[in-house]
């Protein structure tokens, strides 16, 4: 029995051997020699070992020669002491406190301390392998950026429908199809109406008999059967009675319905056409309803098109509905563009951005760097000489490329912003070995 036993104890020395010699010949370093049994214990008792590569172990610190990683410490030793940062409410990680405090049903706030011992250090040339990239935690104004999608649609203030007031037939009709264009002023068709006829007669009447009281009752007759004040005014000088009465455009304007034909005899119920000024429209943008509280009118707004890369349109909101839609969970805001060249068109999507007012003094740090994790998130943090820390933090308004952080940073300290999810999992991994060591993992 003793016999087999020391056999088994030669076999393990010689597995080990076999395991520790590709480490060996990577490092190029000269060791002395040392007997079977010397490098035996070393492997059974190592001090410090690759959280990544098990078979790289030492007795000093150092980096591992394959991965470039920090050597872990086996026996537990050596740590530092956990410094408080602050304390979290145990639902809300958004709600902090620089002293133990409660919540609303009397339960204690979470500690959140520091973290140490998932200190990770990495060589020149593995931070420059990984490409990782660093910002500095900064102190200053964060806008409400809300970022959405809308479409283009007519501004309704802008929009003018013609009716005939009296009955007649349609002369001399100057526009074709919708979507033309007319500018100010132009003519757009003449109506042949007799009691149009008949009321410009008693306005003659009245005018040649000098009568200021009827006169000024037949001129009012006029207007509200919609007659121009430049033809009211062309009656009166010349004493002649127009047989057809002519319609104008009141601003330059585009069709957007058209329905009548020359010679056709209409009604006063009926909708000639109808006409917008496209120089000003409106851009409907639908707000989640965690945001819609930000948005206000008067506030200002950006807008973009996929057919216009780089070009950029300034208007503000205008109208916030009181509304929520139910099925979407969205409020529509209405915004105000000028359109003065026409290049926003009716029905095309455009990409929105509101600016819902600013937040003073806040620490904020590029997006990217923030990990989140179902009680708040995890910043990893660039110490010096090439040590990365864990942290974790209270995120708190979300702005475009920006994150406010509520506690757990301060300015002027320097975060990863690529590659730290790989710095995350080591520290991670390293602090559950710590804890295993210490005896950690037995609770």
């Amino acid at each position: 029995m003793k016999f087999m036993t020391e056999w088994l104890l030669i076999a393990l020395m010689g597995a080990m051997l076999v395991a520790c010699d590709s480490s060996t010949q990577n490092t190029g370093a000269n060791t002395p020699q040392e007997s079977l049994q010397e490098h035996a214990v070393k492997h059974m008792d190592p001090k410090y070992v690759c959280p990544m590569h098990p078979s790289v172990v030492s007795d000093e610190p150092g980096n591992c020669p394959i991965c470039g990683m920090q050597l872990v410490r086996k026996d537990g030793s050596g740590s530092e002491e956990r410094e408080l940062l602050y304390y979290r409410h145990p639902h809300n990680p958004q709600i902090t406190s620089p002293t133990p405090a409660k919540d609303e049903m009397g339960m204690d706030f979470i500690p959140v301390y520091s973290n140490p011992d998932g200190v990770v250090a990495l060589d020149a040339a593995t931070v420059q392998t990984l490409g990782v990239r660093t910002a500095p935690v900064e102190r200053g104004r964060l806008w409400r950026r809300i970022d959405s999608v809308g479409y283009v649609s007519y501004d309704d203030t802008s929009l003018r429908h013609i009716h005939p007031r009296v009955e007649g037939w349609v002369a001399n009709l100057q526009v074709h199809q919708v979507g033309e264009r007319v500018a100010k002023g132009a003519l757009l068709f003449e109506l042949y109406a007799p009691a149009l006829v008949t009321a410009q007669e008693e306005f003659v009447s009245a005018v040649a008999s000098g009568n200021q009281r009827l006169i000024a009752a037949s001129r009012e007759r006029l207007r509200a059967l919609d007659v121009a004040d430049r033809d009211i005014a062309r009656i009166e000088r010349e004493r002649r009675v127009m047989q057809q009465v002519p319609y104008y455009a009141e601003r330059d304007e585009i069709i957007t319905a058209l329905n009548v034909r020359d010679g056709m005899f209409v009604g006063s119920g009926l909708e000639v056409m109808t006409l917008v000024d496209l120089s000003r429209v409106w851009l409907r943008a639908e707000i989640f309803d965690r945001q819609a509280a930000w948005v206000k009118p008067g506030q200002s707004a950006d807008a973009t098109l996929s057919f216009l890369p780089g070009r950029e349109f300034e208007g503000t909101v205008e109208f916030v509905s009181p509304i929520l839609d139910p099925v979407t969970r969205t409020v529509e805001a209405r915004l105000s563009f000028p359109n003065p060249d026409g290049l926003l068109k009716p029905n095309m999507f455009a990409s929105v951005r509101i600016y819902g007012g600013p937040k003073q003094d806040v620490l904020y740090v590029p997006r990217e760097a923030l990990i989140r994790t179902p009680d708040g998130g995890r910043i990893v943090m660039a110490l010096n000489e090439g040590r990365f820390a864990v942290r974790e933090v209270a995120p708190g308004l979300e702005s475009g490329d920006y994150v406010e952080i509520l506690a757990g940073v301060e300015a002027g300290e320097r975060v990863v912003t690529s590659a730290q999810f790989l710095i995350d999992s080591e520290a991670s991994l390293k602090a559950g070995l710590q804890r295993l060591d210490s005896g950690g993992g037995n609770d």
